[in-house]
């Protein structure tokens, strides 16, 4: 719990790596969403206007469906912003030490 907390801490000054846009809720952002958590286990998203009008879906109904579909935790919700959090697997720890 504390690493999350320090990792909340450090993802709220930052800026969104993610934003959905007109497409919504997509597999292609779905995907990058994924793979952005397998490399640095938090991920910080921007949901535009466009989106809200696509889903048809409030920010937290949003935030909570890309959470449930990634099988992540939803750390925050602010504003138009939230942050996910997934631990790594272990098979790709292991990948990235063989590799260096």
């Amino acid at each position: 719990m504390r690493k999350i907390k320090e990792l909340k801490k450090y993802w709220q000054q930052r800026k969104a790596e993610i934003r959905i846009g007109k497409a919504g809720l997509s597999e292609n952002i779905l995907r990058e969403i994924d793979r952005r958590l397998e490399e640095q286990e938090i991920v910080k998203v921007k949901v535009l206007r466009s989106a809200f009008a696509i889903e048809k879906k409030d920010r937290f109904q949003i935030a909570q469906e890309a959470a449930k579909k990634l099988n992540a935790m939803l750390v925050e919700v602010r504003g138009k912003t939230f942050i996910v959090y997934r631990k790594r697997r272990k098979n790709l720890k292991k990948k990235l030490k063989t590799n260096t």
